[in-house]
């Protein structure tokens, strides 16, 4: 592919070792960087998709999924970008199949959380009937991720948040030791508070949560 190999030299052309040092060091050291910061790495990428904006368009998934493939985490944060923008409204059932593969490939929070809040968000909203059997089977996986994911897609739905929902799955893993999950239950509790604080409220009041997501769901009360 012209774009991702672009891309790719692009990259390399403005790495930084400088730079990447503290940007791999923030991360854990999970990825490698080129050390390229977010607004110089969405320039590089403007420019370079504009000229290839066809064939990004005629192969999103493909392309998304190449970049998702590679180490650097630059090119992890370009592929979601990509697929946030071409597949909005333009999704196909099957591209559930791709989001979970993204979910649990090279998962850490800062890729995970966008995958879960717009990528799986937005599926949901076009596919709102996949949505009982696809969060059953992420909330009911062994792997953390896709238990988080879960618990945070409902971040954009603002009043249209199914409450049912989101209580449940809070209810279901507040138990949980993991410090991601206990984040995800009171930061998703929390987001949904501004428009139903009551009934966040009567909840957190009669579930005993882990003190970290009480604290955070009860922030703005």
């Amino acid at each position: 592919m012209y774009f991702v190999s672009e891309l790719e030299t692009a990259f390399q052309q403005n790495a930084s070792t400088e730079t990447a040092g503290p940007m791999e060091a923030y991360m854990k050291n999970n990825f490698p960087f080129f050390g390229i910061k977010t607004n110089q790495r969405r320039e590089i990428l403007k420019e370079l998709w504009k000229i290839h904006k066809e064939e990004v368009n005629q192969k999103a998934r493909t392309t998304g999924w190449e970049l998702f493939s590679k180490k650097e985490r630059e090119f992890h944060y370009c592929s979601i970008e990509i697929l946030i923008k071409e597949l909005k409204k333009n999704y196909v059932k099957e591209d559930i199949q791709l989001i979970e593969k993204m979910i649990t490939t090279h998962s850490w929070w800062d890729s995970v959380d966008i995958i879960a809040k717009y990528l799986l968000g937005n599926y949901f909203i076009q596919f709102p009937e996949e949505t009982k059997k696809v969060i059953s089977k992420f909330s009911n996986s062994d792997n953390m991720w896709l238990n988080r994911s879960a618990i945070l897609f409902q971040l954009d739905y603002k009043d249209k948040t199914d409450a049912q929902l989101l209580f449940s799955l809070s209810e279901q893993h507040k138990d949980s030791k993991e410090f991601f999950i206990q984040k995800a239950i009171g930061w998703a509790l929390r987001d949904y508070s501004r428009f139903n604080p009551k009934g966040v409220m009567d909840f957190v009041m009669k579930t005993n949560l882990k003190p970290l997501s009480k604290r955070e769901a009860l922030r703005n009360l």
